[in-house]
């Protein structure tokens, strides 16, 4: 009750501070959306958005301070045609990225250039990345294999962190608290310390209680980038960043009237987790060494050296018996890259490049008796190294100022599957100054990992070294115009991506679960976006995305164990946990006096998931077990308000309405009556902020 007053004073009082303080209002030309507005992670080099044949979306540091997202998931859910998926409402909860529809593997995350995705899991974990050191990220969407290689099929998440700048000093410390017994601290501080060289170092904390029980976590993370710039001739940089998190699993939520369950006076679950006894740890640190230049005024070089080591921990408790396990998994990622950027003439240039990728995966586990001891002599270790190289070339031309062609092809040889090749096409049009279609068809790959690969056997679960990589095509069309001197930007993209040999998890003929592959991944829609202004001090962002995907997968009939000679059903389906409508709104307000105040609202529509070790699709022959997941809106509000010349008072909050939604399912088992149900991971309720920041 205390700090429901203390939450709702204090965001009265930001409300009606009237007083003389310095003003800093934002830049209105930093807001607005133009075709002028120049990308780098589409083609690897300086391009304006309407010589780019991908759709784009831009987010400068701007948009993240004032947004009310909480973490990098949450500020690009907010985007057109992306899907943010969390595993519910604990503070290590993993959180993903789809877009359009795909699942979060083929989304490719990178910090500086430098990959995020976990080699052993395929996806991006993206609540690990602080917010505080963004300064711009870049989705580029449709087929990114070309230039990435293995795992871009939907999309490309470029986060490019801050750096120093000239004939400045920058230091910035945020320190606040929120319900849930959140806190978090944040210090920022760069510099050019002789001519051309300058540091921006960045730390952070947080932690939190969470909402339910064992779903705390503590995550402490630094990063330092430091550059040598002499402009276009000469760049220098070196990147790195070391994080660190401990946080609780607690699982589903169980259903209600679920009793807490001991075994020896040991709780194993309550009534609001399935386990308060899992936990995990993580280590990640990533490391980029670059150079980029000038060699001619018509060639220009870049070549990228780096390294991430990731360590991952998880304990775990049976319920059923007591016994358990824990489990190490470690990755080390070694990369070069060097690309050249040639312009032969006028219109015309060609971008050829070459990567090593060398994958080196361990697996460490050890059993644990009823009583949570260690079990003599029942140490396993798996390792394994996985090799890929890689060689393309992309070309483009402009014949006239009303056209642009783009062409380039990819070789990929993977040390256990061999060579694919890629193709990608675009075309350009520019009708009119402020109008351009897009075109862009383009073929995509990504292969398994690791953990698919060569997990060892458990008792419960095996890797399957027989699986094929995953392979299709991507093809969208886009139309993006700019109307009355750039206060209006209207986006229309039509898409349509296919994949084949998806990889999914299933029990085999012996009830383990393993990869296997499917037949078929699919998918068509389009997106609307608008964003108007400033206007009168005002900006408004309005997307829809419709998306329409489906998937074929296997059914079974209702038993434990499916004998060798079993004969699947393959059945179409609707994709599951993807939502076919999702509505992003989003309102911003600059005032005269320092205050900006920003909402924002999203809709999920409804979402299929599947008990597949049953069924996969309602069938008259076998008993249906398909369930679908409620469609949901949130929102989130933040207000900034500046006091004097160097602070700012700053409250937001995060589903404001509490209102209650599922992120996934799974079963629980209740040990005093024997029944398996399905429960929910549940959505994060309503959260508070309250923060003060010092900048100078």
């Amino acid at each position: 009750m205390v700090k429901t007053f203390f939450v709702c004073a204090a965001f009265s009082l930001v409300l009606v501070i009237q007083s003389g303080y310095a003003e800093e209002k934002r830049n209105n030309d930093s807001t607005i959306t133009t075709l002028e507005e120049v990308v780098v992670s589409a083609t690897k080099t300086r391009e304006k958005r309407k010589d780019i044949s991908n759709s784009v979306i831009i987010i400068d540091s701007m948009d993240i301070e004032e947004s009310p997202a909480q973490n990098v998931g949450e500020l690009l859910a907010n985007e057109l045609g992306i899907d943010w998926r969390t595993y519910g409402n604990y503070g290590g909860a993993p959180q993903s990225i789809r877009i359009r529809g795909m699942d979060s593997e083929g989304t490719q995350v990178l910090v500086n250039g430098i990959e995020y995705n976990s080699p052993s899991l395929g996806y991006a974990d993206v609540n690990r990345i602080p917010m505080n050191n963004i300064d711009r990220i870049e989705v580029v969407k449709g087929s990114g294999s070309l230039l990435y290689g293995s795992g871009a099929m939907g999309g490309v998440v470029n986060i490019i962190t801050k750096r120093a700048e000239r004939e400045k000093m920058d230091l910035r410390v945020t320190a606040g608290f929120g319900n849930k017994d959140t806190y978090r601290l944040s210090v920022e501080q760069g510099m050019y310390v002789h001519e051309d060289f300058s540091y921006f170092l960045a730390a952070n904390r947080r932690d939190t209680d969470g909402f339910r029980d064992n779903s705390d976590s503590t995550q402490t993370d630094v990063s330092l980038n430091l550059v040598f710039d002499q402009g276009d001739d000469l760049e220098i940089s070196l990147y790195t960043d070391y994080i660190e998190r401990e946080s609780g699993s607690p699982g589903v939520h169980p259903p209600e009237d679920t009793n807490a369950y001991y075994i020896d006076e040991v709780k194993f679950y309550s009534p609001t987790a399935a386990s308060v006894l899992d936990n995990s740890e993580d280590e990640n640190a990533h490391i980029v060494f670059r150079v980029k230049g000038n060699l001619r005024e018509w060639a220009r070089f870049n070549f990228k050296r780096g390294y991430t080591d990731m360590e991952y921990y998880f304990y775990t408790r049976y319920n059923s018996s007591g016994k358990g396990g824990e489990f190490w998994t470690d990755n080390e990622v070694n990369v070069t890259e060097g690309t050249l950027d040639i312009n032969p003439f006028e219109g015309a240039s060609m971008l050829i490049g070459a990567d090593h990728k060398s994958y080196d995966w361990a697996n460490r586990s050890l059993d644990l008796d009823q009583n949570g001891r260690r079990v003599r002599d029942s140490k396993e270790i798996a390792t394994a190294s996985v090799d890929t190289h890689g060689a393309f070339a992309e070309v483009q031309y402009r014949p006239c100022k009303f056209l642009k062609l783009l062409a380039g092809i990819r070789n990929e040889d993977h040390s256990v599957f061999g060579t694919t090749n890629l193709s990608r096409y675009g075309l350009v049009v520019n009708p009119l100054e402020d109008t351009v279609l897009k075109f862009n068809h383009g073929k995509h790959f990504k292969a398994p990992t690791p953990n698919d690969l060569f997990w060892p056997f458990d008792g419960f679960s095996e890797g399957n070294p027989d699986l094929k990589p995953e392979k299709g095509w991507h093809t969208d069309m886009t139309l993006e115009q700019s109307l009355f001197k750039n206060n209006l930007f209207i986006t229309l993209t039509y898409f349509k991506w296919d994949l084949n040999n998806k990889i999914q998890w299933e029990p085999n003929s012996d009830g383990v679960w393993t990869p296997l592959n499917l037949r078929k991944y699919e998918a068509d829609g389009y997106e609307i976006g608008a964003k108007v202004g400033p206007f009168y001090d005002l900006m408004l962002c309005l997307n829809y995305t419709y998306t329409d995907a489906d998937e074929v997968n296997k059914a079974y009939s209702k038993q434990s164990y499916f004998p060798p000679d079993f004969q699947y059903k393959w059945v179409k389906r609707r994709a599951a946990y993807t939502p076919e409508k999702q509505f992003k709104g989003s309102l911003t307000w600059w005032s005269r006096f320092g205050l900006t105040a920003s909402a924002t609202a999203r809709y999920t529509g409804s979402r299929m998931t599947y008990k597949t070790w049953y069924i996969s699709y309602p069938d008259p022959e076998t008993e249906t077990r398909a369930y679908k997941l409620k469609d949901y809106w949130t929102f989130d509000a933040r207000v900034d308000q500046r006091l004097f010349d160097h602070w700012i008072f700053s409250i937001q909050c995060n589903n404001w309405s509490d209102r209650y939604y599922d992120t996934y399912r799974n079963t629980f088992d209740n040990q005093e009556t024997g029944e398996t149900s399905i429960a929910s991971y549940p959505g994060a309720g309503r959260t508070v902020f309250c923060g003060i920041t010092y900048e100078y």
